[in-house]
């Protein structure tokens, strides 16, 4: 919406017919285009047209389209009426006008005869405040992360030890492979020292099976039991 409450077609339409009625020497009416017995120039909102969009690295950039009005005359008194419109807008260099309002079906569709028209676009847009962002109740309090070394073994059924497994930390890139005799080992794991006690989730890929395990992280020797595939 703008400051005085309308949308960006309204406004548009608003500027566009003061415009019009400066360069055409009298009020546009905003209208379809009609018959009998008008006379002047009418103005109609057409279609409504994306616009290229913009990105910034502030405040949320406004979505931006165009709005395209067509202007016909009625009657022979609208021409010289027109005549100024397309003058002032070729002198000015702008609003942009577009000839290309000849289309058969365009007048078919409004039930008028073919008539000396123009299509004038003009550009809007609709703003994308940032949403506020919530009142800070409390201190802020910075907490810094423990960084952790977990190691570890992966293990089929009878001890087996579980070669070339690949072992994630879930939601981080951190990742490696078990060694021939099943081992692994991930450094630099983040923890909470305030919840020492919160298990970390690995995820175990290799042999064809995806699965996930939570571990203890305080546990010097992590042992991760991979049953045998169903049959």
């Amino acid at each position: 919406m703008t400051g005085d409450g309308r949308g960006p077609i309204e406004a548009a339409t608003a500027e566009l017919t003061a415009w019009l009625a400066a360069a055409a020497g009298g009020d546009v009416p905003v209208g379809p285009p009609v018959d009998p017995g008008s006379t002047g120039l009418t103005l109609w909102p057409l279609e409504l047209r994306p616009a290229r969009q913009t990105r910034g690295t502030g405040a949320r950039e406004p979505y931006r389209f165009t709005v395209r009005y067509l202007l016909c005359a009625a009657g022979p008194a609208g021409l010289p009426r027109l005549d100024r419109v397309l003058a002032t807008a070729a002198a000015e260099g702008e609003p942009e006008v577009v000839l290309e309002a000849g289309d058969p079906g365009l007048w078919r569709a409004f039930g008028v005869a073919p008539r000396p028209a123009l299509l004038i676009d003009v550009p809007a847009q609709v703003a994308r405040p940032v949403p506020a962002a919530p009142p800070v109740l409390r201190p802020l309090r910075l907490r810094q992360l423990a960084m952790l070394t977990l190691d570890g073994r992966v293990v089929g059924p009878e001890e087996q030890p579980l070669a070339a497994m690949r072992v994630e930390l879930v939601g981080t890139p951190y990742a490696t492979h078990t060694d021939p005799a099943g081992r692994f080992r991930l450094t630099g794991v983040p923890h909470d020292p305030e919840q020492p006690g919160r298990p970390v989730r690995l995820r175990l890929v290799g042999r064809g099976r995806t699965l996930t395990a939570d571990v203890d992280p305080a546990d010097a020797d992590i042992v991760i039991v991979c049953e045998a595939p169903a049959r």
